[in-house]
């Protein structure tokens, strides 16, 4: 749990500064024992009035791709789970499935160069009613999948229904379910996709 409240703290930080000021940095400034112990991050703006400290800090890199994948994962799941759904299901997606989605994303990410990340985009409508998608991950230059993030819906007899959430990957040409895990909704029928 405590690795969730550095990461939640992290996204929260980088979202509310825009990279003005890194985690890091503020992490070392709250634990600091002493107002010499904090690192000074003064950075002179340039002709423009912008600091170079934001250019910087907005270059691409892996870190960076993978933080926003992330960021545009999570909206787009809770999207998919539409406003029926989302409430009942979303604190056991961020603890149980969203950790597992970030370690795919991170894993991928691994296998590119960085240079080649920079055309890796999330495809940005989820799939409405019963369909599967929640999010493909492909390559802007050549149209085609990377990874597929989908969410079916399960009812073992005597059960009730479960989502099954899953990835397929194009090292197998997707057709192979990795699993994400599975959130179990009740005995009643869930609603559709995005409603």
């Amino acid at each position: 749990m405590n690795k969730w409240i550095r990461k939640s703290l992290f996204v929260f930080i980088s979202i509310l500064t825009f990279g003005l000021v890194t985690p890091a940095q503020l992490m070392n400034a709250v634990n600091a024992e002493s107002p010499k112990d904090q690192d000074v991050f003064e950075i002179p703006a340039g002709e423009d009035g912008y600091s170079q400290g934001y250019f910087e800090e907005t270059k691409f890199n892996r870190e960076r791709f993978i933080r926003e994948m992330i960021l545009q994962a999570e909206t787009q799941s809770y999207q998919k789970f539409g406003q029926k759904i989302k409430p009942v299901i979303e604190n056991e997606f961020r603890d149980l499935i969203l950790p597992n989605m970030e370690a795919a994303i991170e894993q991928t990410a691994l296998q590119f160069p960085e240079e080649d990340l920079k055309n890796l985009v999330i495809t940005e409508e989820p799939g409405a009613g019963y369909s599967e998608k929640i999010f493909h991950i492909k390559n802007s230059q050549t149209g085609k999948d990377i990874l597929r993030f989908h969410v079916r819906r399960d009812m073992p007899p005597q059960s009730g229904y479960w989502f099954n959430f899953h990835y397929h990957t194009f090292k197998d040409n997707f057709q192979t379910h990795h699993n994400l895990g599975a959130i179990y909704w009740a005995k009643n029928t869930p609603p559709k996709w995005m409603n």
